[in-house]
């Protein structure tokens, strides 16, 4: 078990906090953590007809345009305990789709060696098209639907990279394939 001897914030914005962490190891010998703390976030997978609703924009840490599902988290964090809302809330703004039926497919940890968030998955199915309300952040955002061979050209071609884009696309096999 490791004990925590000290923690420390080192920095904050709006968006997230980092600290530093003194640790002991089971065996007593000192050690260090850094540590990420943002809030958990919601992704939805729409899928309708077989096909898979995504969203492409620019990651400024990566420096790159990427194909994801939707996603996103409150700015300020007023809900921590609704996910299922924060997951319509970021359906309805950066698709503009609203689905009749969400399932929740389960929980990721994001990176856990070194951030405290989480991803509450979620299936959106039964939709129904309506007008995008992106944050001014999202204004070039694209959008597109994706077959399952649209979707293994997109991964393999690295045009999906996102580490929750695919887990979540893993969950969704998971769900696919219960008999239940």
């Amino acid at each position: 078990m490791i004990r925590t001897v000290r923690s420390r914030e080192v920095y904050r914005n709006p968006w997230m906090s980092v600290r530093e962490d003194d640790i002991e190891h089971a065996d007593g010998s000192p050690g260090r953590y850094g540590v990420v703390d943002k809030p958990d976030y919601a992704l939805v997978v729409p899928r309708q007809d077989g096909r898979v609703h995504l969203v492409e924009q620019y990651r400024y840490p990566v420096g790159g345009r990427y194909w994801e599902f939707p996603q996103g988290s409150w700015a300020d964090a007023r809900h921590p305990d609704a996910p299922l809302e924060l997951a319509r809330t970021e359906l309805r703004e950066e698709t503009g789709l609203r689905a009749a039926r969400m399932t929740y497919l389960g929980r990721l940890h994001v990176a856990y060696g070194y951030a405290s968030q989480g991803c509450h998955v979620f299936l959106a199915e039964d939709l129904t098209a309506g007008t995008p309300r992106r944050e001014p952040t999202e204004a070039d955002m694209r959008q597109r639907w994706a077959d399952p061979a649209q979707w293994r050209d997109l991964v393999r071609s690295g045009r999906i990279t996102d580490a929750a884009t695919l887990a979540a696309h893993a969950l969704l096999g998971l769900h696919a394939a219960d008999p239940a």
